[in-house]
This record gives structure tokens, C-alpha cells and sequence, in this order.
């Protein structure tokens, strides 16, 4: 969420305002494939440096799969990246011995991928997908994760749950990462404007920015925590864990809305650890 445009993408998809109103899962989709498209390069021209090639980063607070474990053992597993982005996390995923296939809306961001994997010698499969419609047979992984990747960018979350337990076998885990619930009241802002509420953390109104002609060019939907762990419970899963990083005290990097600031007066991610039986 942001309450201005970004540039970049925006000035390249005509992006002319903001509005908040309800928009249909399959404009969602198609705006927000077009956006992470157009924004693939100067999203990572900006944030290769925090996310690295090689590395399993959860959230801006700079935790990590490495340290948390919070999908346990890896090895031998397979595993399904939900959102994967340029797929750093399931190229250190596959450097951990897990067999891994990486998804992703946009073919912009899979294109990084691919180029990351020459790169680094670490490649992984990758499939052009929506993470509502996963094209893989039931009960196909031992592991599924997401980090900032699709939960927030769909406008039918329930059935983005419903589709990662169908996949998964039973005894299976699903954790994902989310720009944490309660900062949808506030303006992303990393300073102290950002410390001011402006919306009801009730009011589920998507953002969107929009084109000259009211055409959706970015589509954010907000879910409370209740309502994301009925979406998880729903879906035949157990919520095993909530994980609510604090801002390490030596950590002095702004991330968009993340900062020392607001890192030590509220959280700003929420990571969901969640059991299928």
C-alpha cells in the first residue's frame, strides 16, 4: 500500500491516482501481473542488496529462514514457492538440498529469475502461475512457503489457502509472510507521518491506483488477522505458529514503509506457520 504512485512502473502503466473500492479477482490479477512486469527491474535495481540472490529472507526486519527455521528440515523435501519474485529464496532453498519449483504471476519476474540462475549456478523450476489456480496434482509437497510473495496481491485469499493445502501432503507445512495487518491504518510513510492512523484497520476496502481512464494499474487487498487465520483454519490447516519480528536494534536500512522508527513502536510483518494434518 502506498499513498502515492511509485514512479517507474506507474509512469510506464499511466498510473494517475489512488482509490480505495472493491475490484474482481480477475482484474486484480491482471493489474497486478502488468505492474510487477513493468516494476521487475527497478524493483531489484533497488532491493537486490536486502534480498540477495541466495538467501531466504522473510521480511524488512532481516529475518531469515536460516536463522528462524520455520519450515524445518528442507533436505530431500519438495517444496513450493508461492510468489517467488526473482526466486532467491528457493535458490537457497535448493542449496539446502530441497527439490523446489518456484511460482510467480509475472513473466517479468521470472525472466530475473532465470538470469539470476546463470548467474549463481543454482537453477530451479519455474511456472508462470496464479496462486489461486496452481497447476499441480493434490497432495504434491512436503513444504510451501511464501515471502511478501502473492497473499496480499489476490483478491480471493481463501481460495489461495484452499489451493496451497490441496497441494500439500499430509503432515505438511505452509509459511507465508505478510506486511503485518494493523499497518493498514497507517500511511506508508517510514517517518513520523507514518505514525498517524488514517483508515479503520476494519475497513477492507482494497487500495488501487488507477490509470487516466479509472483502469487499475495496482491492487492491494487487506485482510485482519482474524479474518486471515479463518481463511487458514477454512482451509484445512492449523495455524502452528504467528511470528511478529521485532526491529533488531542495529538495524538502520529503510525498506519503503519499514524503518527503525516504526520498527520500534509496532510490528510490520506478520508470519503465519501453518500445519496441514
Amino acid at each position: 500500500m502506498s499513498d502515492e504512485p511509485a514512479r517507474g512502473a506507474a509512469w510506464e502503466l499511466g498510473t494517475a491516482g489512488i482509490a480505495w473500492r472493491p475490484v474482481p479477482a480477475a482484474q486484480t490479477a491482471r493489474a497486478n501481473r502488468r505492474w510487477w512486469d513493468a516494476d521487475a527491474d527497478d524493483y531489484l535495481a533497488e532491493h537486490l542488496e536486502d534480498i540477495g540472490e541466495v538467501d531466504f529472507l522473510w521480511c524488512p526486519e532481516g529475518l531469515t529462514e536460516a536463522t528462524a527455521g520455520l519450515l524445518g528440515p528442507v533436505e530431500g523435501r519438495r517444496v513450493l514457492e508461492v510468489g517467488c519474485g526473482s526466486a532467491p529464496c528457493s535458490r537457497w532453498l535448493r542449496a539446502q538440498s530441497a527439490d523446489v519449483v518456484g511460482t510467480d504471476l509475472s513473466a517479468g519476474m521470472l525472466r530475473h529469475a532465470v538470469a539470476a540462475a546463470g548467474r549463481t549456478g543454482i537453477g530451479v523450476p519455474l511456472v508462470q502461475a496464479d496462486a489461486c489456480w496452481l497447476p499441480f496434482a493434490s497432495s504434491s509437497f512436503d513444504l510451501a512457503c511464501s515471502a511478501f510473495g502473492a497473499v496480499v496481491f489476490v483478491a480471493d485469499s481463501d481460495r489461495l489457502m484452499a489451493e496451497v493445502a490441496r497441494v500439500l501432503r499430509p503432515g505438511g507445512r505452509w509459511v507465508f509472510s505478510v506486511t503485518h495487518p494493523m499497518r493498514w491504518i497507517f500511511p506508508d510513510d517510514p517517518g513520523p507521518d507514518g505514525l498517524t492512523v488514517q483508515r479503520s484497520y476494519f475497513d477492507r476496502t482494497p487500495y488501487v491506483e488507477v490509470d487516466a481512464a479509472d483502469r487499475p494499474t495496482y491492487v492491494e487487498h487487506h485482510r485482519t488477522m482474524g479474518d486471515r487465520i479463518r481463511e487458514i483454519v477454512s482451509a484445512g490447516l492449523v495455524l502452528t505458529d504467528l511470528v511478529e519480528p521485532e526491529w533488531p536494534p542495529d538495524h538502520t536500512r529503510v525498506w519503503g514503509q519499514w524503518s527503525p522508527l516504526r520498527g520500534a513502536l509496532m510490528p510490520g510483518t506478520a508470519i503465519y506457520v501453518c500445519d496441514k494434518a
